[in-house]
């Protein structure tokens, strides 16, 4: 992990817990710390907003008794995750049947005679 993005996600309030330092004032991340920003860096990959990683960093740092919340917030991301993921395999089915086609038609000697948009004179 960069320390651009340890310190984007310090910067974005998204760190759990107070980064130590060293005596040099230089950042002293603990294993606890990169597990957790490798958590929200799996969140934002897979779209979740800043707001929605800052509203989980949130309440994990609040303590427990805010479980079934926290809960909630994952279980919606995992829901947007999944619809996410519906479509994209609609979409990579329509591309799959355009390489079948393109391959018929290449394999068939006929690949000129797939449609493409004509220029009208003028």
């Amino acid at each position: 992990m960069s320390a651009h993005t340890l310190r984007y996600y310090e910067r974005a309030g998204l760190v759990v817990t107070p980064v130590d330092r060293t005596h040099g004032n230089r950042r002293r991340y603990r294993a606890l710390d990169l597990k957790w920003i490798t958590v929200c860096t799996r969140l934002r990959a897979t779209g979740m907003p800043i707001k929605g990683i800052r509203r989980y960093a949130e309440l994990v740092a609040a303590g427990g008794g805010n479980e079934v919340e926290r809960l909630q917030v994952l279980e919606s991301h995992r829901d947007q995750v999944l619809a996410d993921l519906a479509e994209l395999q609609e979409n990579l089915r329509l591309i799959d049947r355009k390489i079948d086609v393109y391959r018929g038609r290449l394999a068939a000697g006929d690949a000129d005679q797939l449609w493409a948009p004509h220029r009208t004179p003028g």
